[in-house]
């Protein structure tokens, strides 16, 4: 079955329209992604000279984007932020991310925003959307990464320490507790006593020879040899990442990475190692650091992270210091992704430059998305109407369309009126003070007005009743003064001589035929308004027997099934109200529209009839009996 929603939404958007009012129209170019978010803000990420420069290629990253008091209006989102939206450039692709901390009170944010293959040497645009008081909680944390990224450790708050943001979900064991005023929010303070255990199975294994990419910020408080950040070993096979006395290190079964200049305990630094193909690059701070040429061994076992404590560890120390932000990815991540990543989440100059907030913009959109609401309640509704409910709605919609057809013709026939009426009269004034001359036997002069009137003016003119009847009037009073003439005058006296009046009876029969072209004007004007009295009487009758028709259905179907309960019923009854809705909808407009006409053409049916008065006393006045 085809149902007329368009028609019925249509219908109902033009009268809520009449009653409202307009809005500002929104501008094209914002291409507003969604009304029921009224803030947005542009991000800019910038990997282009003018940015931070970054010619490798990148990905798809989890972007780390920090809110603050100054390029953020904590006031007009929601007290758990629960109401942000990423979405791309296009605006129309939402974005998954998710909040790792958000204080509405302190009025800083941090939120993970999945992007798409950010490119190198380009600005890649994201929007950020706020302002929605009714808006859902954001999808899971597990949703912003990619299907690559195996463990994602952001150390947040309470039981949330150990929390794998990653899908695999393989939640830390000993975790301490969280350290406030972290690198990114709160991190871990460690001291080298306890490991941190992450458990396998769930967290995927090492096989042999296959990619791996392991980064964490780091923190040291004091310089060890042969600091232990994460550790994995299964039998003789061992991957470590660690620091010893200030100089990053990947240890792969007793072989370890190129050395470099070490690292200043008190500082935060990035520490990514990334295994390919038998080799293994270490990078610090986004920049290749060391390189060892060793494949991953297998390793199936848990992982370790602070401390080492299988008994062959011999010479290794627990890392002292504060760890933030580790992840795991079963994939050789490129040398641009780590580069990003950490200057991104750094607090470096390269991070301001890498990334930019604009200011806020408001949507244009909030009084037209109340209607728009309402019409998409009224959609829901209609799925609940009935066969016969949709009959009385498609009938209540011709009433309306043809009504509306009616009216606009008719209030542009009023205008032309008003308009050819005005004109009119400013002639009528010169001339209805010697009504003789238009006595002529030249038909042209009567209808130019004795000469006055061009013959574009004489073609608008025509279409004012009170020149209709005026030349009526004037061919009455020509027919009898010719007869008369021909009779009577020789045509050599001179005109004031040949004046002649009219009767009483001449006099009655020309107001006749006046009164006789008013009728007919009036009918021309009341023409087809028949329609919008139909739409005034019958919209609400019809919509009233479609609401009857669906109640009753609705009772014997809850009867027939036995179910009684509001959610069975309350569709049925709101689809039935809604062809009520649709006959008030056509009625309601029809009334005021109707009432408006009547006035108007009252006001040119007066105009008719001082026209006439005005007309039969000047013709009594200048032909006397």
């Amino acid at each position: 079955m085809i149902k007329p929603l368009p028609l019925l939404s249509a219908l109902l958007f033009f009268t809520a329209s009449l009653c409202a009012v307009a809005p500002s129209a929104h501008a094209a170019d914002k291409a507003w992604w969604d009304a029921k978010w009224t803030l947005r803000k542009k991000i800019d990420i910038d990997t282009t000279g003018k940015g931070l420069s970054i010619a490798e290629p990148i990905g798809t990253s989890a972007v780390l984007i920090r809110l603050h008091e100054g390029a953020f209006t904590f006031m007009s989102s929601r007290e758990d932020g629960s109401d942000i939206r990423f979405v791309a450039d296009d605006h129309k692709t939402p974005l998954k991310h998710h909040i790792e901390k958000w204080d509405s009170l302190l009025q800083e944010g941090y939120v993970w925003v999945q992007v798409p293959d950010l490119k190198p040497a380009s600005v890649t645009t994201v929007w950020l959307y706020y302002g929605n008081a009714d808006a859902s909680a954001p999808e899971a944390a597990k949703e912003s990464y990619d299907p690559d990224t195996t463990l994602v450790y952001h150390f947040g708050e309470g039981a949330k320490t150990g929390t794998d943001s990653s899908a695999t979900g393989a939640n830390a064991e000993g975790a301490p507790a969280s350290a406030p005023a972290s690198l990114v929010a709160n991190g871990l303070r460690v001291f080298g006593q306890t490991p941190i255990k992450v458990p396998a199975p769930p967290l995927p294994e090492f096989a042999p020879g296959a990619p791996v990419t392991i980064s964490a910020w780091i923190k040291p408080s004091a310089l060890q040899a042969n600091a232990v950040i994460f550790s994995r070993r299964d039998g003789l096979n061992v991957f470590v990442l660690g620091l010893n006395n200030g100089i990053p290190f990947v240890e792969i079964n007793k072989q370890r990475t190129s050395e470099g200049a070490p690292i200043a305990a008190g500082g935060w630094h990035h520490v990514a190692a990334v295994a390919d193909n038998g080799n293994v690059t270490l990078y610090l701070d986004g920049k290749s650091y060391g390189a060892l040429t060793a494949a991953m061994p297998s390793i199936k076992t848990p992982a370790e992270i602070d401390k080492d404590s299988s008994p062959s560890a011999t010479g290794f120390v627990g890392f002292t210091g504060e760890i933030d932000e580790l992840q795991l990815a079963k994939t050789a991540r490129p040398a641009g992704f780590i580069h990003f990543a950490a200057a991104n989440q750094g607090t470096t100059a390269d991070s301001s430059k890498l990334l930019s907030l604009g200011a806020d913009e408001a949507s244009d959109h909030e009084e037209e998305g109340e209607i728009m609401k309402h019409l998409s309640l009224i959609t829901d509704i209609s799925k609940d109407l009935t066969f016969d409910g949709w009959v009385v709605i498609f009938l209540c919609t011709i009433l309306a369309i043809v009504g509306w057809v009616i009216a606009a013709g008719k209030v542009m026939y009023l205008n032309t009126i008003e308009k050819a009426s005005k004109e009119f009269m400013k002639r009528w004034e010169t001339i209805s003070a010697d009504l003789t001359a238009i006595d002529t036997e030249d038909a042209e002069s009567v209808k130019n007005i004795g000469g006055s009137v061009s013959s574009k003016m004489q073609k608008l003119m025509r279409q004012s009743p009170l020149y209709q009847l005026y030349h009526l009037g004037a061919q009455e009073i020509s027919n009898r003064m010719k007869n008369f003439r021909q009779v009577t005058f020789n045509p050599q006296e001179k005109k004031e001589a040949r004046i002649m009046g009219l009767s009483g009876r001449s006099i009655q029969a020309i107001k006749a035929t006046l009164h006789g072209g008013m009728v007919r004007e009036v009918q021309k004007l009341n023409g087809k308004l028949v329609f919008l009295t139909i739409g005034i009487a019958g919209g609400p009758y019809l919509g009233l027997l479609g609401t009857v028709i669906g109640v009753m259905i609705t009772f014997a179907v809850i009867a027939k099934s036995g179910e009684v309960e509001v959610n069975s019923i309350a569709p049925g009854i709101a689809g039935a109200l809604l062809a009520t809705v649709a006959g008030l909808a056509v009625a309601i407009p029809a009334l005021f529209i109707y009432s408006y006409l009547s006035s108007r053409i009252k006001d040119v049916v007066s105009n008719m009839e001082t026209f006439i008065d005005e007309f039969v006393t000047k013709m009594a006045e200048h032909y006397k009996e």
